[in-house]
Formats: structure tokens, sequence, C-alpha cells
């Protein structure tokens, strides 16, 4: 009875993994110096969006982000559409990416153009790029 419920949960967390990275097509993600080449670039073109907590980003974020927290699974669409043009590329990242992936994976379900920070504001700060604190 154990080897089976342990199965039947390991077979359960292989399909929410699947199911969390199943669109990871519908978004790019890209390295700390394409995402900032991209960022000095295309200043009219995209919009820079911080989705980790309100405390996180008061800390230390990237110059120019809104914040708009994915933990905050009821209200994260509703702020994202109220405030994101569609005709504009959102440019997400969180503390290593992974809560930006599963922003960039809600917004491009929503029919937005995504880019994804790899490493996120971690390898960002590591590459000696500029935070606003």
């Amino acid at each position: 009875m154990k080897k089976l419920f342990m199965t039947m949960m390991l077979m359960v967390a292989g399909i929410l993994t699947w199911a969390q990275h199943a669109n990871n097509d519908a978004f790019e993600t890209i390295n700390v110096d394409e995402f900032d080449k991209t960022l000095q670039n295309g200043n009219d073109n995209h919009i820079l969006v911080d989705v980790r907590t309100t405390e996180e980003y008061s800390a230390e974020h990237l110059k120019g982000a809104l914040n708009i927290d994915v933990k905050d699974s009821l209200a994260f669409m509703p702020k994202a559409k109220e405030l994101l043009p569609k005709d504009k590329t959102i440019m997400v990242y969180c503390r290593t990416g992974h809560r930006s992936a599963m922003a960039a994976n809600k917004l491009a379900a929503e029919g937005y153009k995504v880019i994804n920070l790899k490493g996120g504001i971690t390898a960002w700060k590591m590459a000696e790029k500029e935070t606003v604190k």
C-alpha cells in the first residue's frame, strides 16, 4: 500500500512539474546580457515587470520596473491586464527565474509577448548590473 501511495505521489509531482513547464515555448527566456541589451535598445517597445513580493521589490529592483506580485494569484492577472498593454513586450524577472517563468506562462496564455530573465535578479547582480534600492 505504501509503495502504491508513493508511486502515485511521484506521478502527481511529475505531472505538476510537466504542466508548469509545458508552455515554455510560449515565451522566451534569455540570459542577463541579452536581457540588458533588450532593455537598453527597446525602451518604447517593452515594459519591465518585477513579479516578486512588494517587500522584495522595495528592498531592491531593476530600474524602471513595475511590481506585480505573481504570488498574489487572485490579483496578478487583473492587475497585469490593467497595467500592461498587449502591444508591448513584457520583460519579467523574479529572484531566480522560477516565479517569473510562472508569470510568463500566465501572461503568454493571455496573448502577451513575454521575455523572462534567466536566473532572475540574482544572476543580474552576479553580472554586476545596476539595481535600485
